[in-house]
């Protein structure tokens, strides 16, 4: 059993309403093997909803709108949530959405909404990852299967 970023399963859960949509992903929900969650939803942001990015100043991580809004406690308790999830359904594997703030594992955006990717995690995949699940991504999960 995997958890999988509900955006690559087709659910519209996006910041800008849409979803990700992958096939095989899906079908992996569908055929009960992978467990649809949006962290971001989840910790109580709408949809639709301006993007955020995580900014690091000095060491201290914020999670924040183009406008300044902060949603900082609302991705950090759906980190959380995810991860208590994981844990009650002893899941070791998760399949996350590249790039996302919260889904994120590898490269995230810069925090200065300009497009430009860094090294760094999401928020939900570094918890996850911290706490011994193994987090692949839509472009390397076929090592799955």
């Amino acid at each position: 059993m995997f958890l999988v970023s509900a955006c690559l399963a087709g659910y519209n859960c996006r910041y800008d309403g849409g979803n990700c949509y992958n096939k095989d992903i899906c079908d992996m929900v569908n055929n009960g093997l992978g467990i649809p969650v949006c962290p971001e939803v989840i910790g109580g942001l709408s949809i639709p909803r301006n993007p955020v990015e995580i900014i690091q100043k000095n060491g201290d991580i914020k999670i924040k709108d183009k406008d300044g809004k902060n949603y900082t406690e609302q991705i950090l308790k759906g980190a959380q949530d995810c991860l208590n999830f994981a844990k009650l359904n002893n899941i070791k594997v998760a399949i996350l959405k590249s790039k996302s703030p919260s889904c994120g594992f590898g490269q995230v955006y810069n925090g200065k909404f300009n497009g430009s990717l860094i090294k760094g995690n999401g928020i939900t995949s570094e918890l996850l990852s911290k706490n011994d699940i193994k987090i692949y991504n839509e472009y390397n999960y076929k090592d799955l299967l």
